[in-house]
């Protein structure tokens, strides 16, 4: 029997009468095992079943033939200004009129392919294939999809049809061994490797191709050996060194690995790949300190990638707060931003690292210079609104936020942000407006929307719009019921007001719960005590509040002063009245307190 280089089933052509229409149909049958019967493939396993392909054609009329081409060129015009859905219907006019037409099935293939739609894709490039078995970019697109679907059986006898097809190209023995390696059909994949010596000669791709099957096989020692002669035979690549070296570590040998990357430090000490494997094996070795001054070596040079460095640079945050790691990532940033100073991303990880060593001042300067080479990137301006609100540098802050939302206009952590900064200058209306909008912006994030309506209920307060102030509270409180922030703050104001005292002092003790040792909310636990007339409570929680507090503030002071006179200690009230006064306390209350040595309400 004499074996041609591809074989396909019959093709059965019959013509059948339609007494009604007058047509004559063409039925073309395909047994498909994937689509093709090769020599190489006529032994299939059990599991590799042919599969029926059945393309019905037609003998078209003079008419049909024209709107077939018309229609066709349409779906192209289509396609090519990327109205997909209407290409598609054009497309499949002409399967409808024309159900042989495999350059249309191609071209319905590709879009389906594009779209992620590999099972319609699959279909209509099969049925192209059935009616046009010679085309190779059918087959190439057939087996992009196995590809992508992990279908690597069927790849296999793709590759065997494209070989027939096109066999001068040594890519499709590649792909064929490639998909059976991922099958685990290892003395197949290599019988495939010696058809590729033997037609082509042995080549570096050759000889990485076979290493990966070692590897896989888990033989790190004959990938070395396949390795080693390529070494030898060319005793300065770089790349065979490299690889070499990797391979040696990977099996557990950095010693080995060492004594290799240093041959390859003399033949290109400048190489970033060399010096990165060099801080690998050192590391292997446990020898860090040289593990990290060739991590030096390797970011000193500039053609190493700015997104590589960036990324071995954000490694060392999980190790964050240890000093050594913190030290190195510094180092290593900093030397970014000597590298590539054009480029904003150096000065951006720069920023972050200053920030993490809490170094705001000196992180607010990188994140300018990396808005100065970029101002698109958002995230930079979100991160410096933050460090500039949390500082309170609101005057800076409004001034960024501002320029931020010339570019981000529609970013509700900026309005949020820059919001703050408005009302810590007492600029309420400013701060309300710009809380609205983004309130109008925010519809998922809770953490967001809560700092919204509390953000809201605060300056509400300010403009003594308390009606409007508690709803927002009320607001945040609903997203967020255990807010500790919110309930202090609702609470607080309601108590300056003397209204709902039961309802204050609940939000203010379940504050405490949540955020235990607080000096903000036990002042302000203190001072509803105070309201309801338990003074003696209230000069425990005003003296714990006292005790947390780095620095008192002068309204502190002044409250503990208020409990102490209802304590009927006049004199020691006195003394921290004029204590508030001597820190800054600047009330009329507080004037007259003083002057007249008594509590005013």
């Amino acid at each position: 029997m004499n074996c041609l280089p591809r074989q396909y089933a019959a093709r059965e052509a019959m013509a059948i009468q339609d007494t009604n229409t007058m047509f004559k149909t063409l039925v073309l049958t395909i047994v498909f095992g994937l689509c093709c019967l090769t020599c190489s493939a006529q032994k299939k396993s059990k599991s590799e079943k042919p599969q029926l392909v059945v393309v019905a054609g037609r003998v078209l009329s003079a008419s049909d033939s024209v709107l077939v081409k018309q229609l066709f060129f349409d779906g192209l015009h289509e396609k090519l200004i990327q109205n997909t859905k209407q290409a598609e219907d054009y497309f499949m006019r002409v399967v409808e009129i024309d159900p042989a037409n495999d350059a249309a099935m191609y071209e319905l293939a590709v879009l389906y392919h594009a779209k992620n739609q590999e099972r319609e894709a699959e279909q209509q490039i099969r049925n192209a294939v059935t009616v046009n078995p010679d085309n190779k970019w059918y087959w190439l697109l057939l087996a992009d999809i196995y590809k992508k679907t992990n279908n690597m059986g069927q790849l296999v006898l793709v590759m065997d049809e494209l070989t027939g097809i096109d066999p001068n190209n040594e890519n499709h023995y590649f792909d064929k061994a490639s998909a059976l390696v991922f099958q685990d059909k290892i003395s197949e994949a290599n019988a495939v490797y010696n058809v590729i010596e033997k037609l082509y000669g042995t080549s570096d791709e050759l000889s990485e191709a076979r290493q990966r099957v070692f590897i896989r096989q888990g033989k790190p020692e004959k990938a070395a050996a396949e390795l080693e002669k390529q070494v030898t035979s060319n005793p300065d690549d770089l790349k065979s060194l490299l690889n070499l070296a990797d391979i040696y570590n990977r099996s557990g040998s950095p010693q080995k690995a060492l004594e290799v990357l240093k041959k390859a430090l003399i033949i290109d000490s400048g190489d970033a790949l060399v010096r990165l494997s060099l801080a690998d094996t050192y590391r292997a070795l446990k020898r860090y300190d040289e593990a990290f001054e060739e991590l030096k070596h390797a970011f000193a040079n500039p053609s190493f990638s700015i997104d590589e460095k960036v990324r071995i640079t954000l490694s060392f945050f999980p190790q964050f707060p240890d000093p050594k790691a913190l030290s190195q990532a510094h180092e290593l940033a900093s030397i970014l931003t000597n590298v590539h100073s054009d480029d904003p991303k150096a000065f951006a990880v720069y920023g972050d690292v200053l920030f993490q060593e809490q170094k705001y001042d000196e992180a607010t300067t990188a994140y300018r210079q990396a808005l100065k080479l970029n101002d698109q990137v958002y995230q930079i301006w979100e991160q410096l609104l933050r460090i500039e609100v949390s500082g309170n540098k609101f005057t800076e802050a409004i001034a960024d936020g501002e320029a931020a939302l010339n570019i981000f206009p529609n970013q509700a952590a900026l309005y949020l942000l820059t919001s703050m900064a408005y009302a810590q200058t007492q600029k309420h209306e400013k701060a309300v407006a710009y809380l609205k909008t983004a309130a109008s912006l925010e519809s998922e994030n809770k953490e967001v929307l809560t700092q919204i309506y509390s953000g809201l209920g605060d300056s509400y307060n300010a403009l003594k719009r308390f009606p409007e102030s508690d709803e927002a509270y009320e607001k945040a409180l609903a997203i967020s019921p255990d807010n500790s922030y919110t309930l202090n703050n609702y609470a607080y104001y309601l108590s300056l007001r003397g209204e709902k005292l039961d309802k204050a002092e609940k939000m203010s003790k379940r504050s405490l719960q949540l955020d235990p040792d607080n000096p903000s909310s036990e002042d302000t636990y203190a001072w509803i005590l105070f309201k309801l007339k338990k003074f003696r409570e209230a000069q425990t929680w005003i003296e714990k509040a006292i005790s947390h507090s780095e620095n008192s503030s002068a309204v502190q002071i002044e409250h503990y002063g208020d409990i102490l006179f209802h304590l009927g200690e006049k004199e020691k009230a006195l003394e921290q009245w004029k204590k508030a006064k001597a820190i800054g306390g600047t009330t009329n209350k507080l004037e007259s307190k003083i002057n007249a040595k008594k509590f005013i309400e």
